[in-house]
């Protein structure tokens, strides 16, 4: 009997963050998916709307609308794999994204074997 392999559940579209901080358009982008921040609902007080947390300075101008934080993302079969960049921490983890059978996001930044995991909903 022939194997068959199974693709993760889609999660292109637009995505509210947690705590509704930020609409996160998640795109295909190369063989894969991306994600931008494409707006800002809740701007942080203490920002001045760039990338300032940077671990490279030359990256600390950068606006956080239209910021790539979702990056190189491929089909695992039952998620997506890749990297989240969070700005308010100027720090990049290893992610997993999965789509639930509710409509959310369940999005996972990992370092080691530890992961935290926020939902995201989507934006209708």
């Amino acid at each position: 009997m022939p194997v068959t392999a199974h693709a993760a559940e889609p999660i292109t579209g637009q995505w509210l963050t947690k705590e509704g901080k930020a609409i996160v358009t998640v795109a295909p982008c190369g063989a894969g998916v991306c994600g931008r921040i494409t707006k800002v609902l809740k701007p942080n007080p203490e920002g001045h709307g760039v990338d300032e947390r940077n671990p490279n300075p030359a990256l600390r101008n950068r606006p956080i609308v239209g910021l790539p934080i979702l990056s190189n993302f491929v089909d695992g079969g039952k998620d997506w794999r890749g990297r989240i960049y969070d700005p308010e921490a100027g720090k990049e983890y290893r992610s997993i994204l999965k789509k639930l059978p509710d409509g959310n996001l369940q999005v996972q930044g990992c370092i080691a074997f530890f992961c935290q995991t926020q939902l995201w909903r989507p934006v209708r």
